[in-house]
Formats: structure tokens, C-alpha cells, sequence
């Protein structure tokens, strides 16, 4: 059985040292899902939710949510990210997030992609929760990750 790298050998939780892993460009994406009913969502499409514009706010709070992933999960490494991009698709009675996140680094983005899904789907549970109490956040998960070594004479 594969031994947790967050896990010290006394059982103890730790950050795990990247120091001598070569950097390499990575990207993450993840993707999630919240159910809305359909008046819910004819609302967001004619912009009349009460808080304000659904999909902007749930855009920039993704993006926002990527760049503090550290700061929220406890053994995450604290990443400078080249690129977010939340992107949002209505489809039947749901919306669809999915975020894509690159840096390059010495570890990869897939708590950041995670995140940024995460609370993008938290922002538009948020400001619909006044007129719709049957929401669903569900589905969340990592779609692809890649690596590719970054030539250090770039």
C-alpha cells in the first residue's frame, strides 16, 4: 500500500518538502456542479437576482478562492499563480463550474483548480439561497492535471 506523503512516520501530519523537485509548468483543471430549480435559473439569466450579477461574482470569487488556497487548506504549498480562469455553463436545470489553474512551480495545482470550483458553486449557492432552498452542490472533482518540465534557459 502507497504511504501518504502528508503523514509523517510517527502519524503526525506535515508539509511535504519539494525543495529538490525539479520546476515544471502545471495546469489543473476540476469541475463541479450545482442544481438549481428552473426559475432559480431563469433569474440568473435575466440578471434579477437580488445580490447582483450571479455569474461575474462567482467567477471572481473562484479566481480570488484559487489564489488563497494555502491559506485554507492547512498542508498546501503557497503557489504563484500564472493563470485562473473560472469558466460557467448553464445546462438543464444546473450550472456547471470548472476551473482551470496554472503555475509553474516544483508542485502541482490541484487544490487551487479544486478551490476555485469549490467556492465558485458556494458563491452562486450564496446568492441564490433567497429564492431557492432546494440547491444541490454536488460533483466536484479533478478532471486533468498536467506537468511538463520548464527548461530552465527560458
Amino acid at each position: 500500500m502507497p504511504q501518504l506523503t502528508h503523514i509523517a512516520s510517527d502519524g503526525s501530519a506535515k508539509m511535504v518538502d519539494v525543495s529538490a523537485k525539479p520546476v515544471s509548468r502545471r495546469e489543473a483543471v476540476a469541475s463541479g456542479r450545482i442544481e438549481l430549480q428552473a426559475a432559480t435559473l431563469d433569474l440568473i439569466a435575466s440578471d434579477r437576482i437580488a445580490k447582483g450579477n450571479v455569474f461575474a461574482t462567482a467567477r471572481l470569487a473562484g479566481i480570488q478562492a484559487a489564489k488563497q488556497t494555502a491559506q485554507l487548506i492547512p498542508l498546501c504549498h503557497t503557489l504563484g499563480l500564472s493563470h485562473v480562469e473560472i469558466g460557467l455553463t448553464s445546462k438543464g436545470l444546473g450550472v456547471t463550474a470548472t476551473c482551470t489553474a496554472r503555475t509553474t512551480a516544483q508542485t502541482g495545482v490541484e487544490m487551487e483548480a479544486l478551490t476555485g470550483v469549490a467556492v465558485a458553486l458556494l458563491t452562486i449557492y450564496d446568492m441564490c439561497k433567497a429564492v431557492d432552498k432546494q440547491m444541490r452542490i454536488g460533483e466536484i472533482h479533478l478532471v486533468s492535471k498536467t506537468k511538463k518540465r520548464q527548461d530552465l534557459q527560458d
